[in-house]
């Protein structure tokens, strides 16, 4: 089974021919160079996949995509919003290194309590990014901010934290 990466979610239709805008979240300008095919999750871990036959980009963080049988405007609605993944290789040659999305996969190290697992979301705030990590079970919503990150190791793929006292204990008693 291959492993899906969220890479953002299909924000509006444009235009009559049923191109779509997606609002995405890896970290730079990208056109999706060399990805041939999204998934869009219709039901709990259900992807359907879907062709892309053009993508022209809009901004930093939106791209016009274009998919294959997808023709009109009517149709373009029905997708929308839809949560869009990656298949795991594709990921991984679109994000930056930068991109706090980079992040999906790495281990999570705390200073005080070792290893606490690994991260399976990103979720990006204004002030701060947020790593869903699975401590014993339980979600657990990690800050990774100026006060919490010590250093990112991308070559082992562990992120290092300090985090606050108490946080932890939040979720695990």
């Amino acid at each position: 089974m291959s492993n899906y990466f969220s890479i953002g979610k299909l924000a509006s239709a444009h235009g009559l021919q049923g191109e779509l805008i997606l609002r995405h979240s890896l970290g730079k300008r990208s056109a999706l160079k060399g990805v041939s095919v999204i998934f869009l999750e219709e039901r709990k871990n259900s992807f359907i996949p879907y062709f892309v036959q053009s993508v022209k980009i809009k901004d930093h963080e939106q791209v016009f995509l274009k998919l294959e049988g997808i023709d009109t405007k009517e149709a373009a609605h029905k997708l929308m919003p839809a949560q869009v993944f990656l298949q795991e290789e594709d990921f991984k040659q679109q994000t930056a290194s930068s991109a706090p999305l980079a992040l999906l996969g790495f281990a999570v190290m705390d200073e005080q309590h070792g290893a606490l697992g690994t991260v399976e979301e990103v979720i990006e705030m204004p002030m701060q990014v947020l790593a869903k990590v699975f401590i014993g079970g339980k979600e657990a919503l990690l800050p990774i901010n100026e006060q919490t990150l010590v250093k990112v190791d991308k070559k082992n793929q562990v992120v290092h934290l300090q985090l606050p006292d108490g946080l932890i204990e939040l979720y695990t008693s």
